[in-house]
C-alpha cells in the first residue's frame, strides 16, 4: 500500500505525543533485534530518496488522520492508486469519521465502493467503523492489539495504521516492501507467493530502533517498491540502493521459485459478480431477478455468482425474487 510522506500523524482527538517515549519500553512492539549495520545504510539512502521523490497523496497529508490512513489501506489492497484516488476523496467527504460511516447501512458502503473490486473490503471497513464507534468512542485506536482486534483488520493493516498514522515501530510488509527486501537483501527476483516467517524475521532485523525512523523507513521502502523496484521493468538506474542490491550484484538471476500467480478477470465469476453488483448499486429500490438475469448470458455461472454474493453478505434476497444491497 502507500504510506505518508509527512511526519506521522493522528486524528485530532488522539493523545499528544510523549516526548520521552524513547526512554520507555515499547510494549507490544518488536524488540527482538536491533537494526543491522546494512539496515542502517539502507535506511539513510532510501529515506533520503523518499524525501525527494515521494508522491503527494491525500492520505499522506497531516489532515488525513488515522481514519484517512485506515480507509486508504483498505482501498489500496490489490487496487492501484489511480483507481483509489477519486473513491477515497468521495468516501472521506461523505464519511469523515468512523461514526459517520457506522450510522449508515452496510449496503451504502458497498454502493460507495463503486468499481474498486473485492467489495467485501467495503463490508469489513464498515464493520471496523462500527466497532471503532462502539468500543473506542469513534477514534481509531493507537494500540496495535486494539487495531488487530477490529473486524476486517489483519496483521498488515494493524501495523500499517500503527506506523503511518501514529508513528509506531512495526514492520509493515506489503507486496512492494517484500519485493524490495527480496532483491536488495536476499538476492532473489521475487518474494514467495505468501509472506513467510523468514521474511518477517528479516523485516524485524532491518527495522530501525528509533520509532520515527522506523515509520519513515516503512513508508520509504514501500514507495521504492511502488515506483522503482517494480514487479516488471524495474528502474535500477533510479534506485538509491542499486550499488548494494544483492540481486543486481548477482546479475539479476531469473526467478526459480513457484510460478507467479497471475490474475484473470474476463469471463470469471468475479466479472459476473461485478456486473450484478453494478445493477444493485445503481438501484435505490429492490431489484427483480429479471433485471439481474440480463447482465450475464450463462444462467449457471450467473446463479453461482449471485449465490456467492448472498453468502458473502453483499446482497440481501427478499421475498418475491427481489434483491438489494444489505441493510444490516
Amino acid at each position: 500500500m502507500t504510506a505518508p510522506t509527512l511526519p506521522p500523524h493522528g486524528n485530532s482527538s488522539a493523545p499528544a505525543a510523549d516526548t520521552d517515549a524513547r526512554h520507555r519500553p515499547r510494549t507490544g512492539t518488536p524488540t527482538d533485534t536491533d537494526a543491522s549495520p546494512l539496515g542502517e545504510i539502507l535506511h539513510s539512502e532510501v529515506i533520503a530518496w523518499f524525501d525527494d521523490h515521494a508522491r503527494d497523496l491525500p492520505w499522506r497529508r497531516s489532515d488525513a488522520g488515522a481514519w484517512g490512513v485506515m480507509v486508504s489501506e483498505f482501498m489500496l489492497q490489490q487496487t492501484p492508486v489511480s483507481r483509489v484516488l477519486p473513491v477515497y476523496e468521495q468516501w472521506l467527504a461523505r464519511w469523515p469519521r468512523p461514526a459517520d460511516l457506522a450510522k449508515e447501512a452496510p449496503g451504502e458502503a458497498v454502493r460507495a465502493w463503486g468499481r474498486l473490486g473485492y467489495p467485501r473490503r467495503a463490508l469489513r471497513l464498515h464493520g471496523a467503523a462500527v466497532a471503532i464507534t462502539e468500543r473506542h468512542g469513534g477514534d481509531v485506536p493507537d494500540d496495535h492489539a486494539q487495531l488487530l482486534a477490529l473486524p476486517g483488520i489483519g496483521e498488515y493493516t494493524a501495523a500499517a495504521v500503527a506506523s503511518f498514522a501514529y508513528g509506531q515501530r512495526y514492520p509493515v510488509l506489503d507486496t512492494n516492501v517484500r519485493r524490495v527486501l527480496a532483491r536488495a537483501v536476499t538476492g532473489v527476483q521475487y518474494p514467495p507467493n505468501a509472506t513467510t516467517a523468514a521474511e518477517r524475521r528479516l523485516a524485524r532485523t532491518l527495522l530501525p530502533e528509533d520509532e520515527r525512523t522506523a515509520a519513515r523507513w516503512a513508508a520509504a521502502s514501500m514507495e521504492l517498491g511502488a515506483l522503482v523496484c517494480t514487479a516488471k521493468n524495474e528502474s535500477c538506474h533510479h534506485c538509491p540502493i542499486a550499488a548494494r542490491c544483492a540481486w543486481r550484484l548477482a546479475g539479476k538471476p531469473a526467478h526459480d521459485g513457484p510460478p507467479r500467480r497471475g490474475q484473470t478477470y474476463a469471463g470469471t465469476d468475479r466479472q459476473v459478480r461485478g456486473k450484478l453488483l453494478a445493477v444493485l448499486r445503481e438501484a435505490h429500490a429492490p431489484v427483480p431477478q429479471t433485471s439481474l438475469d440480463r447482465v450475464w448470458h450463462e444462467p449457471v455461472q450467473r446463479g453461482r455468482a449471485l449465490d456467492g454474493l448472498v453468502a458473502d453478505g453483499l446482497v440481501e434476497p427478499l421475498p418475491g425474487g427481489l434483491y438489494r444491497l444489505p441493510l444490516t
